[in-house]
C-alpha cells in the first residue's frame, strides 16, 4: 500500500511538472516572420532575423509582457503555418486583403505601401502599356496579383520565390521592369549601389495597401496585438523604430 501511494504521489507530481511546463510553453507566442524582405525582415550575419517587422514584434511583446520567439518561413508557407499551429501570429509586411481575410484574422495595420515599377534607368516605360515586355514580381503577393489582373494578356510574367531573386533577374536583364511594394525597393535602391542603374517608373499605386499581423481566425491574439499596437503608437516606440529605417513616416 505505502509503495502504491509512493507511486501515487511520484506521478502526481511528475503530472503535475509536465503541465507547468506545458503552461509555460502555451504562453510563449511564436511569431514568424519571412527572412527575406529587407528592411522589413531580413538575417543578419549571426542567421538572427532582422528588420522593421521584427523590430515591431519584440516593441508589441513588450508592451504585452509577453514571452515570445521569432521564427523564419518561406513566404509560401506563412498562413498554412498559422493554421496548423506551427506558430501564433504572423509579422512578415503581409497585406490584408479580402482573400486572405477568408482564411485568417487581421489586426489594424502597422504600416502602409503601394506598388512601384522598377527598371533600368537608361530604359524609357510607359507603365500603362507594357505590351511584350517581361515583367517579375514576388509569387503570392499583391504586385504578382496586379500583374495577373492587368498585364497576363499583354506581357511575360514571371513570379519568384523571394523578391531578391526578382531582383537578381532584372540585373541580369532576364526582365525588363519588375512590379514590387514601394518601401523596400526604395531600400534596394538606396542599400545595393544599384541607384545608379535601375529607378522608379512611374508614380506610386495602390497606396491602400494596409499590412497587418495575422492570427488564427477568432484568436483572441488579434485584440492583444490591436492594444500593444495603439500603446506604441502613442508613446513614441513606433515613430522610433520608423526612424531607424526610413526618413518618412510610414504609418
Amino acid at each position: 500500500m505505502i509503495l502504491k501511494k509512493i507511486a501515487l504521489s511520484s506521478a502526481l507530481i511528475l503530472g503535475a511538472s509536465l503541465s507547468s511546463i506545458s503552461g509555460v510553453a502555451a504562453d510563449k507566442i511564436r511569431i514568424a516572420t519571412e527572412g527575406a524582405w529587407a528592411p522589413f525582415n531580413f538575417i543578419d550575419s549571426a542567421g538572427k532575423p532582422q528588420g522593421f517587422d521584427v523590430d515591431i514584434a519584440w516593441a508589441l511583446c513588450e508592451k504585452m509582457q509577453a514571452k515570445c520567439e521569432i521564427v523564419t518561413q518561406d513566404w509560401d508557407g506563412l498562413i498554412p503555418g498559422l493554421k496548423v499551429r506551427k506558430f501564433d501570429a504572423i509579422i512578415a509586411s503581409m497585406s490584408i486583403t479580402e482573400e486572405r481575410l477568408k482564411v485568417v484574422d487581421f489586426t489594424n495595420k502597422y504600416y502602409s505601401g503601394g506598388l512601384r515599377f522598377l527598371g533600368k534607368t537608361k530604359d524609357a516605360f510607359d507603365t500603362n502599356n507594357l505590351k511584350g515586355k517581361v515583367i517579375g514580381a514576388q509569387r503570392s503577393t499583391i504586385a504578382a496579383q496586379y500583374l495577373e489582373d492587368n498585364f497576363a494578356d499583354t506581357a511575360k510574367l514571371k513570379f519568384y520565390d523571394t523578391q531578391d531573386n526578382v531582383y537578381l533577374d532584372l540585373q541580369a536583364g532576364r526582365l525588363d521592369i519588375v512590379l514590387s511594394d514601394e518601401l523596400p525597393t526604395y531600400n534596394w535602391l538606396k542599400s545595393s549601389g544599384n541607384g545608379d542603374k535601375f529607378s522608379f517608373k512611374g508614380e506610386a499605386f495602390k497606396k491602400d495597401d494596409n499590412i497587418g499581423i495575422a492570427v488564427r481566425k477568432g484568436d483572441k491574439l488579434k485584440e492583444k496585438f490591436n492594444t500593444a499596437l495603439a500603446e506604441i503608437l502613442a508613446d513614441g516606440t513606433y515613430q522610433e523604430i520608423n526612424a531607424k529605417y526610413f526618413p518618412f513616416s510610414i504609418y
